[in-house]
């Protein structure tokens, strides 16, 4: 006759509670055992002393006389120091699964398409916010002429031809802000 030393379901619908027990390995879970080894509750916090009750005594007596231990039952054995601790290595079960490969592909392409299209769209929003950008530049030229005697407005001023050239890639760094902006506008007024 082999034997087992398992767990044995009981409680009620979604609030589980086992007794450890030790059965003939042909009788069904929650079947018929020869004896009552302990309880284990798994609704408890894992430090709770009354999470797991084993009778080590009998445990002892049953692993003598060559009752096997189911997985679970092992563990809880190796924790109480009963049977030594296996070193257990399963790599595969750390790798994704083929669903959440899917994903991680999916999401891998669409971070790298609007990295693509985003040139096109720093091009259409250069042209819709370039009256804001003059609008922000021109308060602040006025900052610098109260702020500097009139000589030297005078001195920034002529160089100002050449850079509107300079400014263009500010312009697109601002540009592409934007759009950002009018998508946060867009969504507080549709409340998503």
């Amino acid at each position: 006759m082999a034997m087992k030393i398992r767990l044995a379901r009981g409680g009620s619908k979604k609030r589980p509670f086992y007794r450890v027990v030790a059965a003939d390995a042909r009788m069904p879970r929650d079947g018929r055992f020869i004896e009552k080894l302990g309880t284990y509750n798994p609704l408890l916090a894992k430090d709770s002393e009354e999470r797991v009750k084993l009778d080590l005594e009998r445990v002892k007596h049953w692993l003598s006389q060559g009752a096997q231990p189911t997985d679970r039952v092992a563990r809880m054995l190796e924790a109480a120091g009963v049977i030594p601790a296996k070193v257990r290595s399963n790599p595969v079960k750390a790798l994704p699964g083929k669903k959440a490969l899917a994903r991680a592909e999916e999401k891998v392409a669409k971070a790298a398409a609007p990295a693509e299209e985003a040139p096109a769209e720093a091009v259409v929003a250069e042209e819709a916010p370039a009256e804001a950008v003059v609008a922000e530049e021109a308060p602040a030229e006025a900052v610098v002429a109260e702020e500097a005697p009139a000589e030297a407005v005078v001195a920034e001023e002529a160089p100002a031809e050449a850079a509107p050239a300079e400014e263009a890639p500010a312009e697109a760094v601002v540009a592409e802000e934007a759009p950002a902006e009018a998508v946060v506008a867009e969504e507080a007024k549709t409340g998503a």
